[in-house]
């Protein structure tokens, strides 16, 4: 987990990036990896990636670059990655399923372990491996199997109320997909997902660029 709040937090967002094509040059065998190299695979300029790094420390050598394994490991630790975090997906809708269908154990520290939603058509099933379970048992539930995070996927009208439980459970992270803008206490982390926003954001740029 990362405890430096001094990591600027579009490094941190980075941080998994690396952390994924640093465990493919891995699997390939590979055994140091430069900034440049490192640039040109994940698209981010070589600058940055020594800036981002230099946040943790000496992690290379000059003239040798990274050791790849040693890198690898140390990014594990830093994002957890040795540590199980169960999150709870609230809202099975469209997007909701979809979510479940996504393959978060890929990260090996990411576990989608239960999913709560009004309809009772769907409560009681098991989807893609999840349990979904009544609204009406979800604090209990979130404490029970001692989840930390939950993803937000309602229509934005019960969104509010539906954190206000979250909260009540002891739920840390939030990751809202959800329009509405929520209110929680500061020991509460909301990440806010618009995927309407980010949608329109790619069109602006794409526009002026064809107006160049």
């Amino acid at each position: 987990m990362l405890k430096d709040h001094h990591i600027p937090k579009a490094t941190a967002k980075r941080l998994p990036l690396y952390y994924r094509y640093l465990r493919i040059l891995n699997n390939a065998g590979k055994q140091k990896v430069s900034s440049t190299e490192l640039s040109e695979a994940v698209q981010v300029d070589s600058a940055t990636i020594r800036r981002d790094f230099s946040y943790f420390g000496e992690l290379g050598k000059r003239g040798y670059g990274y050791d790849v394994e040693a890198l690898m490991n140390f990014f594990a630790k830093t994002l957890n990655e040795d540590h199980m975090t169960n999150v709870a997906l609230v809202g099975v809708g469209n997007l909701g399923t979809a979510l479940l269908k996504y393959k978060f154990h890929q990260s090996n520290s990411i576990r989608v372990s239960a999913a709560f939603d009004a309809d009772e058509e769907i409560t009681g099933r098991i989807i893609d491996g999840v349990p979904v379970y009544a609204m009406a048992d979800m604090v209990e539930q979130i404490k029970i199997q001692e989840i930390d995070i939950a993803i937000l996927t309602v229509p934005a009208e019960f969104a509010q109320g539906i954190v206000d439980e979250l909260v009540a459970a002891g739920i840390k992270g939030i990751l809202n997909f959800t329009p509405a803008r929520l209110s929680a206490p500061k020991s509460v982390l909301i990440q806010n997902v618009d995927l309407t926003n980010e949608l329109q954001t790619l069109i602006y740029f794409l526009h002026s660029q064809e107006g160049k």
